[in-house]
């Protein structure tokens, strides 16, 4: 519910202040998501976001799938949220080893 509220609030406040945004932030589940992460504050979205930018070309260019899916577990927050500061460290890490194969 608290969530909610804020959510509202900022959709509000956003609006109110002319701000210029290519999409919503409603409609934009990355943004929602790096919002909720940092509570809003600016410095810590803009952060995250270059972080991402920059994971996202790492892995584009290496194409490390089990690296990825590794990072994946490291950097979730509570479940769903994504910490893409910790994503970009853990991908760019090269003392990051594929964890050997489990046997049933």
């Amino acid at each position: 519910m608290v969530t909610r509220l804020i959510l509202a609030a900022f959709a509000l406040g956003a609006a109110g202040s002319g701000a210029q945004s290519r999409v919503p932030p409603l409609y934009d589940p990355v943004l929602l998501n790096i919002g909720v992460v940092c509570k809003w504050n600016s410095h810590c979205i803009g952060r995250q976001q270059r972080a991402m930018k920059s994971a996202l070309a790492y892995v584009k260019k290496h194409r490390a799938a089990w690296k990825v899916e590794q990072c994946n577990r490291n950097s979730a927050r509570n479940g769903t949220r994504k910490d893409w500061i910790g994503f970009n460290n853990c991908i760019r890490n090269p003392a990051i080893q594929r964890l050997a194969s489990r046997r049933r």
